[in-house]
């Protein structure tokens, strides 16, 4: 259809990669394709990388996050936000138990938590408080995988058990990302675009990892969008007053879990889980879900409930 070529850009090659930093250049960008490039890409890896973070506490003696604890040093409001400073990492979707037990007077740090097999931490040294008495402090934390950012209020609403504190995540693995672009020579054009993608990651995954799931990312969402949806024929009748079933001419291995109008919560626990449109949806049992982590007794009633309006159900 389009005769015109327009030339292809170099694979990334790496700068220069220390610790959990790496820089990264592309060459050879078509004009104006820097900064496509790189503002799309650098939106997907602050925003659409799978990672860990606390949802919930709950401290012995403490029943909400502004209280104090005796012969400690900081306040819980305080502790809290160091222990959300914790970078860490596990295989599987599960939730996590990590747990604090410790006696004063004593410097608290990240290498004193108590973790699950599986589970690492990657700042062991991070100061959390200290106990300035002889008292001891008990802490149960759990611990979840997820995408993106889930408030407190929704966390308290989906999971979160009597008597513990909800905590605001933030599951993205990348603490910065950032790009330049500079022009190049290209045979005897002069305006092509050098990318040059910089980022920095808190150890549970490495920046060269995060670039690559952020270009397989864009590819996948670029081409879900390929070609054009048929049009509704014009004697199509919609009604408010009709209940909403599955449209029997699209098979549902094409209906992603992300059209269906799940809470946050419960897309993010099913994508996570591998469950990714409404065929494998209906191939799980109740059992199933649970199995996957993230998914309480609220999630579930959710997903049978948009199930049933469907006319489907889960596997029995």
């Amino acid at each position: 259809m389009y005769s015109q070529n327009i030339f292809l850009p170099s694979k990334p090659k790496i700068i220069k990669e220390e610790d959990f930093k790496g820089v990264y250049e592309i060459d050879g960008l078509y004009p104006g394709y820097g900064h496509t490039l790189g503002n799309s890409l650098r939106r997907i890896i602050l925003s659409s990388i799978p990672g860990v973070a606390l949802t919930s506490l709950s401290i012995d003696g403490v029943k909400h996050e502004f209280s104090i604890i005796s012969g400690v040093k900081e306040d819980v409001i305080s502790i809290i936000l160091n222990l959300k400073k914790v970078f860490f990492r596990f295989e599987g979707t599960e939730v996590q138990l990590v747990s604090l037990n410790v006696k004063g007077p004593k410097i608290v740090t990240a290498k004193d938590l108590i973790l699950p097999a599986g589970v690492e931490v990657f700042n062991k040294n991070l100061y959390l408080f200290e106990i300035v008495g002889s008292n001891e402090v008990n802490i149960d934390m759990n611990l979840e995988k997820g995408i993106g950012y889930i408030s407190k209020e929704q966390i308290e609403r989906e999971r979160t058990a009597i008597g513990s504190i909800s905590l605001d995540a933030s599951f993205t693995p990348i603490k910065r990302a950032s790009y330049e672009v500079e022009n190049m020579r290209v045979g005897e054009r002069t305006d092509f675009n050098r990318l040059r993608i910089i980022i920095e990651t808190s150890g549970s995954i490495t920046a060269k990892e995060a670039l690559e799931y952020s270009i397989i990312t864009m590819i996948k969402q670029l081409q879900a969008i390929v070609g054009f949806k048929e049009e509704i024929s014009s004697d199509t009748v919609l009604s408010d007053d009709m209940p909403e079933k599955v449209d029997t001419d699209i098979p549902l291995s094409k209906i992603k879990i992300e059209d269906l109008g799940f809470s946050t919560r419960t897309e993010n626990a099913l994508i996570a889980g591998g469950v990714k449109t409404l065929a494998g949806l209906v191939k799980k049992s109740v059992e199933d879900l649970k199995e996957l982590g993230g998914l309480g007794d609220k999630a579930i009633d959710e997903i049978k409930e948009l199930l049933e309006g469907k006319g489907l159900s889960l596997k029995v």
